[in-house]
């Protein structure tokens, strides 16, 4: 295994067990922590801990984002010193789901440093990262992909090629829109079952057992309900739906009936 030196901004809930796997791996991990206690947990996966983004990028062979949204994307990349300070021939690759144009953007500053940008979506969660089986969507130059590998396979399986920068948020964001569509589908399936006077509980610990199973479906079984499904996953689909509505009008595609489903899920979210 080829050891890498790796900046990581972003340990939250997906990004500590991606460090503690990087770690186990091998690898030097250099994290950010804003603050005292961030640091200290940093450090106690066996990482390196700094103050600031830019820091994360010295000596860097790859830098990977994983923060929550958009903005804070760009907050870490374009509004600090971290492409001037990792090295010429290193990787920035972005984990967090996105716009496509966020990607881009970064790119046209990164290519004056010869740095390779990378849009790396994931799909899982921290039990798949446990694993090292969580689904890594690669957009960009595909030898940038295969040269920091050896990092992503830390925690990651399959890790998917799809085309030039910007592809695997495209892909990750039909995704989404496609899980919430079935959120949605599960969530009016409920409310038929309820007016054929078949209690929600009941429906749901048949139907995994039969042709209309999948895995939103076994998803919201596993909860109990579609209610207590969407509580716990609202703000992150939430987020990406968002997103892909956004960046679905700005090129001018067509949700057709999958924007439909989605609002039945949406509708079914208490936090609404």
């Amino acid at each position: 295994m080829h050891a890498m030196r790796i900046g990581f901004v972003g340990a939250g809930r997906m990004g500590r067990p991606m460090i503690q796997r990087l770690v186990a791996a091998g690898h030097e991990v250099t994290a950010l922590g804003r603050n005292a206690d961030a640091r200290r947990a940093i450090i106690e996966l066996g990482a390196q801990a700094v103050p600031f983004p830019a820091a994360t990028g010295t000596r860097a062979d790859a830098v990977i984002i994983c923060v929550f949204t958009d903005e804070q994307v760009r907050a870490v990349c374009l509004d600090t010193p971290l492409l001037e300070t990792m090295p010429p021939g290193s990787v920035l690759a972005v984990h967090t789901t996105g716009s496509p144009r966020t990607v881009e953007a970064i790119a046209a500053v990164a290519d004056s440093h010869d740095i390779e940008v990378l849009d790396v979506p994931v799909s899982g969660g921290p039990y798949d990262i446990a694993a090292g089986q969580l689904t890594l969507f690669g957009g960009g130059d595909a030898a940038a992909l295969e040269r920091i590998r050896p990092a992503l396979a830390s925690y990651g399986d399959p890790i998917l090629h799809l085309g030039p920068l910007g592809s695997g948020q495209r892909v990750k964001l039909v995704n989404n829109v496609l899980f919430a569509a079935q959120i949605g589908l599960v969530a009016e399936s409920v409310r038929l079952a309820t007016q054929l006077g078949v209690e929600e509980s009941a429906l749901l610990s048949a139907l995994p057992h039969a042709s209309s199973a999948g895995r939103a479906l076994g998803s919201v079984a596993a909860k109990g309900s579609v209610a207590a499904f969407a509580e716990s996953v609202g703000e992150f689909l939430r987020k990406d739906v968002s997103v892909a509505r956004n960046l679905a009008a700005e090129l001018n595609a067509d949700l057709g009936p999958l924007a439909t489903a989605i609002d039945a899920a949406d509708h079914r979210n208490p936090g609404d």
